[in-house]
């Protein structure tokens, strides 16, 4: 399914996000409660992993936006502002470890056959971040290279000149990079290399292709692959995100929602990659 229309609607501010007072006192009450313990856990947490190896690659699969919803009593379009919102912190925690690329699957090809009312906000939604990008501050601070990765023709004109932009501000940028996959499927990849591949008129046979061949014509090409892969919300797959590139990545699954997502979430995840030991195949 191909959205073509350009996406005026505009997602309702953050602050205009309807939870019951009840809810709203709850979670105050909640939060005053557990923040002496929560403090003291993160400086725990942060110890176990201050003085160990940080991966340089990190896949994130965002799930679970539409459920926490649900679970909260929101419209749905209120858990893909807030999963968005989320974004930005996450990236900031990731940044602050030293983390060189992140790979944020948000969106896959097979999510434009959602009703069309939620896929409209959500390419609101992502013109709206990808614009935001340009002023970031994070993203200067950190010289981040910026680059969509998906079927670009399958956004809205619209999305396709937000990500422009963002891609030319920051393509000298190379000390960090952050890739995010929108209209993305690791099939689709795969095929789209293979196509890529037979159009090139270098390669002159098929014993010319090799796996080191091959990569360069991937969406990612020229970065590492993912060191490890999170993906929130319990579900416990990839759904095809970087198929040929996570081969050997460490999997993380954590039980809780996009939008839930704190600092001591990805240092868990990060504790439990230092914990293993990478044999890739040996």
């Amino acid at each position: 399914m191909t959205t073509k229309t350009p996406t005026e609607s505009k997602i309702p501010a953050e602050s205009s996000i309807k939870v019951s007072p009840f809810q709203r006192l709850k979670d105050k009450i909640g939060k005053l409660i557990l923040y002496p313990f929560y403090t003291i856990y993160k400086r725990y947490l942060w110890r176990q992993i201050a003085n160990f190896q940080k991966p340089k690659h990190v896949g994130i699969i965002l799930d679970g936006n539409r459920r926490f919803s649900r679970a909260h009593g929101l419209e749905i379009w209120a858990g893909h502002e807030l999963g968005a919102k989320k974004v930005e912190e996450v990236l900031g925690y990731c940044w602050e470890l030293g983390i060189r690329i992140v790979t944020l699957y948000v969106f896959s090809i097979e999510n434009f056959n959602r009703p069309k009312d939620e896929v409209d906000h959500i390419m609101t939604l992502a013109r709206e971040k990808f614009t935001e990008l340009l002023t970031n501050p994070l993203i200067y601070k950190y010289k981040v290279h910026v680059k969509a990765i998906g079927r670009m023709e399958l956004l809205p004109e619209d999305v396709k000149e937000a990500i422009r932009k963002v891609e030319d501000a920051t393509k000298e940028f190379h000390d960090y990079y952050l890739n995010i996959a929108i209209a993305y499927g690791g099939r689709a990849e795969i095929i789209d290399a293979i196509r890529s591949i037979l159009k090139d008129p270098s390669i002159k046979s098929v014993d010319d292709i090799t796996e080191e061949t091959f990569e360069k014509y991937l969406y990612t090409a020229g970065l590492p692959h993912p060191d490890l892969i999170i993906r929130t919300s319990g579900e416990v797959r990839i759904s095809g995100f970087l198929l040929w590139q996570s081969a050997y990545s460490e999997l993380y699954f954590c039980d809780l929602y996009w939008p839930e997502m704190r600092k001591i979430d990805l240092w868990r995840a990060i504790r439990d990659y230092q914990r293993r030991h990478r044999r890739f195949g040996r």
